[in-house]
């Protein structure tokens, strides 16, 4: 029989022991977070840290002066400014939820079993995985309006031809004097040369789309299906009450990513651009988003902290849209569950 009076110093003992023990494997974590801590902080803790501070700065680089906020007023002050945001939605809105749409459609007939299915995966993902630049280019001599294969098809079909990339007429404009009926200002929507850029968007970011939602429809049961098909659904059925419902966390994450990519999208424009021999933002600005708006005024007119000032309100944008979604999203899976 063990002694009261012995027992409790050992048990402190054993509790110390293991406290020392705890501590240990505590530092132990530390260590091996080390290399990650040590680079999210230098490439992406600290340049935050400096992008504000720049932010509030005004003159050349190696001339900074501070100015406080004054950057952040010209921005919203701007009508540049606000006419590249509007683009931007433009992009954003003539993007994403053409990319969700297409690739659930084209992810689903290859999700079936068709011959040579794998093979059509790899031309679907192929655009994705070449060169934004290099393609781009391509695209802009498809677009070329003398002698560009997209005007050849409209000439094929009857249709007459376009500028394209040199078009700073809304497309809706155009479209509406071919019918021969008049629209107002407010209805014209983005020129036809941006249209123009987000078709090659939309047919690059394709294949990324078709990958992910192959994968989300791998996890979803067959059972599923086959209790669905005893129970009499037909194919739309089966698609819209236990495709999409199980594919909502899939159409999430591409929402979420693919919006943030489109208000930061840069390359194919600024590409397109310069092959299309167009003034960056051209023509007349109608291509103009924020990230081009960004770039210009900080490598053509040389005013980095007005720069970083857009990129930070950009970054914020960004901040609220993403909390919007997570918020919609949380909101409708506890309607589901509830």
């Amino acid at each position: 029989m063990s002694n009261p009076a012995t027992s409790v110093p050992l048990k402190q003992a054993s509790a110390k022991t293991t406290l020392v023990e705890r501590q240990r494997v505590d530092w132990i974590g530390y260590v091996y977070l080390a290399p990650a801590l040590l680079i999210l902080t230098v490439f992406h803790i600290l340049p935050v840290g400096y992008a504000l501070w720049i932010s509030t700065q005004g003159g050349r680089i190696r001339a900074f002066r501070f100015i406080g906020l004054d950057n952040y007023i010209s921005t919203l002050e701007s009508p540049e400014f606000w006419g590249a945001l509007g683009n931007t939605v433009w992009y954003v809105l003539g993007t994403v939820p053409v990319n969700i749409a297409l690739g659930l459609f084209v992810a689903y007939l290859l999700f079936q079993k068709i011959r040579g299915r794998g093979v059509y995966r790899v031309v679907y993902f192929l655009p994705h995985v070449i060169s934004s630049v290099a393609s781009a280019i391509v695209w802009a001599w498809v677009f070329n309006p003398t002698g560009g294969i997209a005007n050849r098809l409209f000439e094929l079909i009857g249709l007459p031809q376009q500028k394209w990339l040199l078009e700073s007429d809304g497309v809706f404009k155009l479209i509406g004097m071919q019918l021969g009926i008049p629209l107002p200002s407010w209805a014209f929507g983005p020129s036809l040369a941006f249209v123009s850029v987000m078709i090659f968007a939309v047919w690059q970011a394709l294949g990324f789309d078709v990958i992910i939602f192959l994968a989300g429809l791998t996890n979803i049961n067959p059972e599923l299906y086959e209790a669905g098909r005893i129970d009499g659904a037909n194919g739309w059925q089966l698609f819209r009450h236990i495709t999409i419902p199980l594919l909502t966390p899939t159409i999430f994450f591409i929402l979420v990513i693919s919006i943030i990519g489109s208000f930061q999208a840069f390359n194919h424009i600024y590409t397109m651009n310069i092959a299309a021999s167009q003034p960056l933002g051209g023509p007349l600005g109608t291509t103009r988003t924020v990230s081009i708006y960004m770039f210009d005024q900080l490598y053509s007119q040389n005013r980095a902290g007005y720069a970083t000032s857009i990129a930070v309100v950009l970054s914020f944008i960004i901040f609220a849209l993403t909390l919007v979604q997570f918020r919609y999203f949380e909101r409708s899976g506890e309607k589901e569950n509830a």
